[in-house]
Formats: structure tokens, C-alpha cells, sequence
């Protein structure tokens, strides 16, 4: 049984659940891909699918509509998969165990995927509504943005005849995007060596963080799992010998950390003076972070003693100087718009393998030198500790239209349907608007959403109601296009 059957838009709401039963993860997106062409397919619809999976499906305008210039419409089929410890779903094969509570749906123990699920919903419900009246639509929908927006970067749009877009992969309904900052990756490896060790076997875990998006949460002072167990390890290694096993957390660059685990051995006689640093540790962080992160632990587990390869002191010492001398959040404040942050950093994925300490970090910032001014920092550091940096999905910043008959538009029938101005902001979130707006001469975008929360965590819930009134809107928009 359909479990969003009774939602309204049904139409929306429909297609929002059927893409929710597909796995659909950044880099694993065949399937989703595919269904959108299927979806051409059974509507006779003209359709573009390139190597990649981007998909670009075309409509006729209405009648009434064949003089109006063509309108895009845009969004991303990848969804940010992280999931709760004990959820034991594959990402890969299952479908999303989705629910209803109130006027939110929300996913069991999953990231729900309205970024951007629900922009793929809207734009087959419009697609598949021959009672609407539009100009002629372009749908563009891309793949990996959640990535680096890969999909954007690689996508020929040169078939397109529309100067006008519409994003839809914002969060906050009656707040409308006119700019965002550029970002990238930054990827960086530190070599290590290991040798044979025995000792009693230690495991220290960080949990109940409340994570979130790195460009909209990270103003929020949320803690880092990643950094904050390098504060943790580094207080247990100054007061007894440590032989690191394993350290691992973070699943997205795009996404602040919320578990971080690591495996150590120690001389069995160490360990009550290493309970106690893990316990006057735990409540300093506790303290530092009550608001941000109330349910933030600390967790020591004692097992028996074993023999296993672990990093030597040297790669020890250079892992622990990388973690607690790494800059992380926010760096700099925006001068132009109050409020707004203008450059920042989020050590989102590390992993120790067999020969090698990795970390990846996002990093944003809206003007374009302190971006790479902040990455040169980066590897400088990682350089300095004998190990190798390089940047992975860089992408530009939208930069703010002075003139925009779009943005003027929208105003318009914001105001004739609600009796009120929208709002037109900046985000700190990177949005594919920056990379797909140069591809076709003076493109005018604009970017907007129903309201969702907590994005890329297992906490995301889509607003119904919201939704309702987002696709009201913009089938207004659309129909107002003459």
C-alpha cells in the first residue's frame, strides 16, 4: 500500500514515492536515471540521457504558450545516503523505509532524500499534467550533485533554447536563492607505517552529534566528530603510550560527521588513568557543546588483549597534529550581506588504511581567492607532514544578477497569491545554478523549495503542507509566463 496515497498534490506525492523505492545515492544512480527515461518514454516525450545518466526531458508548450520562450526546470536525481548505526538498509538495493508523522514524512533511520527528491516529483507531476498551461518546459535534471556537482559540470545543455531556470533544491519555503558560494574538495593523505604490537585492545566512539548540511548548519557551531575525537586521541596519547589501530567517521564531505570511531592498544595498566582522560574529556565537550549538540558522547569500550599491526609513533604524532591543528567551521563572515557566511571548511570523510591517513574536507567560501587561499593552507599542512593534497569537484560561485526579469516575476505572484514579498537571499550551500548559468548566454536563475529540515541526516523531514504550496506556486509561475 502506496504509504503517501492520501498527500496532496496526489500527483506529486506519487512520483515522490516511487522515486523514494528507487536506490538512488550519489554515484549509484542507473536505476533513477533510467526510470526518468522510462518515464519519457511512456509519455511520448522527448528525452536526452547522456554517459554520465543526466537526463534532459523536453514538453511542448501549451496552448497559447508556442510564442513564449522556453522555461528550464532543474533539480538532481542523488539523494545523500547516511543512515543511524543500527539501520541495517543498503543504500544500494533497498528502498527508503519512509513514513508520515503529522504534516512531515521522514524516513526510518535514513536520510529521506526531498534534497532533491522532491524537485524530480514536481517536475513529473508538471510533465505528466496535460491540464496545465506553461510555456515549453525543459527539464534538466543531473546526476552526483551531492558530490561535487558532477553532473552539471558535464552536462551538454547546448539543445536547450530556454534563458530561464529554475532550480528547484532549496529548503525554505517563500525564500527564493539569487546566490550562492563556490566550493570544492580537498583531498589529503598522509603515508604511515605499521608494525606489530600487542596490548590490551581499547575502542573509543564520538556519537550522538547532530551532524547536518556543511554550507547550512555549519554557521551553527555543531561539533565535528572528526575533530572531536583527534581532541580526544590526542588527550589519551599525551597520558599513556596509544598503538592506533583503526580510525574512522563521516560518510559525505558535504555532510558534518556525526560518528567517528577508533581501535587502540595500550599496556593494560594504562587503562583507568585512559578512563579517566576519555571521561574529564567527554565533559568538557558535553559542556562546550550543550546547546549544539545536547546528546554528544563519549564512549570508552575495554576488550582483551591482542596482537595487530598498528601505526608507529611517528605516524601517530603526524595523524593527531593534522586532527587538532586542521581549521574547521567557520572562517570568515560575509561584508556584503549580514548574516551570511562567507568562507568555510568541514572535515567530512577520514579513514586510516593499510599504508595511508586520509581526510577529505569541503570547503565554500563566495569569494573565489579566500577559497583557495583557505585549500593552500590545507596543503601546505598536509604537505609539511610528508603527505599529498589535491582538489576534487570545484566548483564556481553564483554570483548576484543586478537585473532579473525572473526574480521580478516571482515577486509578482508570490505577492498576488500570498499578500506578502518573498524573500530574496544568499545561501552558503554550493547550488548547481553557478556552473549550469554559463553554459547558456544570460541565464537567468532563480532557485526555491518547500521547507525540509535537517538535510543529509537521518533527522531530514519534508514539510507536506509546504509542498503543497511550492507546487501551487510554481505552476502559477509557470501559467503567469505568457
Amino acid at each position: 500500500m502506496a504509504v503517501l496515497k492520501d498527500c496532496k498534490p496526489q500527483n506529486v506525492f506519487k512520483y515522490f514515492e516511487e522515486i523514494c523505492n528507487i536506490p538512488h545515492g550519489s554515484y549509484h544512480i542507473e536505476k533513477i536515471s533510467d526510470y526518468l527515461v522510462n518515464f519519457a518514454k511512456e509519455h511520448s516525450l522527448k528525452f536526452i540521457q547522456d554517459e554520465d545518466g543526466n537526463v534532459i526531458i523536453f514538453k511542448d508548450a501549451s496552448a497559447g504558450y508556442e510564442n513564449s520562450e522556453p522555461i528550464i526546470l532543474q533539480g538532481h536525481m542523488d539523494m545523500v545516503c547516511e543512515k543511524e548505526a543500527d539501520c541495517d538498509i543498503d543504500f544500494e538495493k533497498d528502498p527508503l523505509d519512509i513514513y508520515i508523522d503529522g504534516d512531515l514524512i521522514k524516513a526510518k533511520g535514513t536520510t529521506l532524500g526531498g534534497d532533491d527528491g522532491i524537485a524530480v516529483a514536481y517536475a513529473l507531476a508538471i510533465l505528466s499534467d496535460d491540464s496545465l498551461k506553461h510555456p515549453a518546459l525543459e527539464v534538466v535534471i543531473t546526476v552526483n550533485e551531492e558530490v561535487g556537482l558532477l553532473g552539471a559540470n558535464s552536462i551538454d545543455l547546448s539543445e536547450l533554447k530556454g534563458h530561464t531556470l529554475i532550480n528547484i533544491d532549496s529548503e525554505k519555503e517563500g525564500s527564493f536563492l539569487t546566490s550562492c558560494a563556490g566550493g570544492t574538495g580537498l583531498n589529503m593523505e598522509l603515508p604511515v607505517n605499521r608494525v606489530s604490537r600487542e596490548g590490551l585492545m581499547c575502542s573509543i566512539k564520538v556519537d550522538g552529534l547532530l551532524g547536518g548540511h556543511s554550507g547550512g548548519e555549519i554557521h551553527n557551531d555543531r561539533a565535528n566528530a572528526i575533530i572531536t575525537i583527534g581532541r580526544v586521541l590526542k588527550a589519551v596519547a599525551s597520558e599513556a603510550p596509544i598503538a592506533l589501530v583503526n580510525l574512522y567517521g563521516g560518510l559525505k564531505d558535504n555532510a558534518i560527521p556525526r560518528v567517528t570511531n577508533c581501535d587502540f592498544l595500550i599496556a593494560e595498566s594504562d587503562f583507568d588513568t585512559v578512563k579517566e582522560t576519555v571521561k574529564r574529556v567527554c565533559e568538557d565537550l558535553k559542556g562546550e557543546y550543550r546547546v549544539s549538540d545536547p546528546d554528544l558522547n563519549v564512549t570508552l569500550k575495554k576488550g582483551g588483549i591482542e596482537n595487530k599491526l598498528a601505526i608507529d609513533t611517528s605516524s601517530l604524532e603526524k595523524i593527531l597534529f593534522l586532527l587538532r591543528n586542521i581549521p574547521n567551521g567557520v572562517m570568515h563572515m560575509s561584508m556584503d550581506i549580514e548574516g551570511l557566511v562567507e568562507t568555510s571548511l568541514n572535515a567530512g570523510i577520514m579513514m586510516l588504511e593499510e599504508d595511508a591517513f586520509k581526510l577529505v574536507d569541503s570547503v565554500r567560501s563566495s569569494v573565489t581567492s579566500r577559497k583557495y587561499e583557505l585549500c593552500d593552507r590545507l596543503i601546505y599542512l598536509t604537505e609539511f607532514l610528508g603527505g599529498e593534497a589535491e582538489l576534487e569537484g570545484d566548483y564556481p560561485a553564483w554570483e548576484y544578477k543586478e537585473e532579473s526579469p525572473l526574480r521580478d516575476k516571482i515577486a509578482e505572484v508570490y505577492e498576488y497569491m500570498y499578500g506578502e514579498k518573498p524573500v530574496f537571499e544568499a545561501i552558503h550551500a554550493g547550488l548547481e545554478c553557478g556552473i549550469l548559468s554559463p553554459k547558456i548566454k544570460d541565464m537567468d536563475a532563480i532557485s526555491m523549495g518547500p521547507d525540509m529540515y535537517d538535510i543529509h541526516t537521518p533527522s531530514e523531514r519534508l514539510s507536506i503542507s509546504s509542498s503543497e504550496r511550492c507546487y501551487s506556486f510554481l505552476i502559477q509561475l509557470l501559467a503567469s509566463m505568457k
